[in-house]
């Protein structure tokens, strides 16, 4: 079996949540029936909701199930968008966000939106004072849009302020916790604080398989004061923001992962980091040119995202793949194409630094075994790697996946 530094694109599916999903895929009956099946179906979903927003503080007639992330964020969105004020179109959108939100709004760009791009910093914060101007200037804008947690290089952002930043220009806002949750607190309630109406903070997406629910399960957090504009059509299930027959078992499952997600939270975050520290240690006296990238102390804990000089990203993960080490270059979405980092890119680097990145994200599996592991196999798959050919120029193709 392969030994896993890939936490943040898939976690591994918890025992409890597969036990749920199992258990309740043995009911016959569909939730929107009036009859005792269905209505039996029922009570699981809601009973589901609302353990899901006790651990997102939230109303349980907030939680829009979905199917992941990607929809998530597609629906919040759009459907913000689609429903937007008269007289705004743009959207505010930080640099190094992720590519369901960067192709959501390049398809929106497609249909009229102006787009107000943000800067980050070197280690990846938004720039607050950017943000704020890009809310109001030269016009209120439609919809603004940001990254609780970088998924690429772990930078954790300030949530509360830029929800009470778009609260104060009346702007609606969602946030992205798809990387942060069960990493850092999670608070519907406490990022939207005092906002009133459709202003400030009115949609949170997450996804159920970063936390160990099944692939194909999440939610979308939307206040009850929100205006938004459903994707999909049909029998007018959760508020008409999402029709369709509701997936009882997927609910059951990621309510369990989620509940113990946060319970281990604290704890967990204390080992990763520490596993993390350990790590980013190993890899300097290794490779002493190696470059940790990211925030060094507002990160996730156990995402190490590094810079290794000379050597393609793609070229060290093949390698480590074939020593039974799984890593990845960035993104799960954009697996397979050799494509420099684009949140690297942001942070200010060129295009060799952005094609010479490794991802190594921790999770609630990893031990000291697995860092013994990698340390052991990574000075010499980096020999290989710069041997073999040093990284041309910028733009040069690299070795892909076979």
């Amino acid at each position: 079996m392969s030994i896993y530094f890939d936490h943040a694109a898939s976690a591994p599916l918890r025992d409890s949540a597969r036990d749920a999903w199992i258990s309740a895929s043995a009911l016959v009956g569909n939730a929107s029936s009036v009859h005792g099946a269905g209505q039996a179906a029922r009570r699981l979903l809601e009973g589901s909701r609302e353990r899901i927003a006790a651990v997102l503080d939230c109303d349980p007639i907030e939680v829009v199930l979905t199917s992941g992330g990607t929809e998530s964020v597609n629906l919040a969105l759009k459907g913000l968008w689609w429903a937007r004020p008269a007289d705004t179109g743009a959207i505010v959108l930080p640099d190094g966000e992720h590519h369901a939100t960067l192709d959501a709004v390049g398809w929106l760009r497609s249909q009229g939106a102006a787009v107000r791009p943000v800067g980050l910093d070197d280690v990846g914060r938004i720039r607050q004072e950017d943000f704020r101007d890009a809310l109001t200037a030269p016009e209120p804008a439609a919809v603004a849009t940001a990254l609780v947690a970088n998924n690429e290089v772990g930078t954790v952002q300030d949530a509360a302020a830029l929800a009470g930043a778009a609260a104060a220009a009346g702007v609606a806002l969602h946030l992205d916790a798809v990387g942060a949750l069960g990493h850092v607190p999670v608070s519907f309630s406490a990022w939207r604080a005092d906002a009133s109406g459709a202003g400030g903070l009115v949609a949170l997406s997450i996804s159920g398989h970063k936390v160990g629910a099944p692939v194909g399960t999440g939610a979308l957090v939307v206040s009850r004061h929100a205006r938004l504009s459903p994707l999909v059509h049909g029998g007018g299930q959760q508020r008409g923001l999402r029709s369709g027959t509701p997936d009882v078992a997927g609910a059951s499952a990621l309510a369990v992962a989620l509940e113990e997600a946060e319970a281990e939270r604290v704890e967990e975050t204390a080992r990763l980091r520490r596993l993390g520290d350990r790590l980013v240690a190993g890899i300097r006296a290794a490779v002493p040119e190696a470059e940790l990238l990211g925030d060094a102390d507002r990160r996730i804990a156990g995402n190490v995202h590094v810079h290794l000089p000379g050597a393609a990203g793609e070229s060290m993960l093949f390698l480590l793949d074939q020593a039974g080490i799984s890593v990845s270059t960035g993104s799960a979405c954009q697996a397979g194409v050799a494509e420099p980092s684009h949140v690297v890119l942001a942070l200010g680097r060129d295009e060799r630094v952005a094609r010479s990145v490794l991802r190594l994200t921790l999770g609630r599996t990893s031990t000291e075994a697995d860092v013994d592991a990698l340390l052991s196999a990574l000075p010499g798959a980096y020999a290989r790697a710069t041997g073999a050919g040093r990284l041309r120029s910028a733009g040069a193709a690299v070795p892909g996946r076979s």
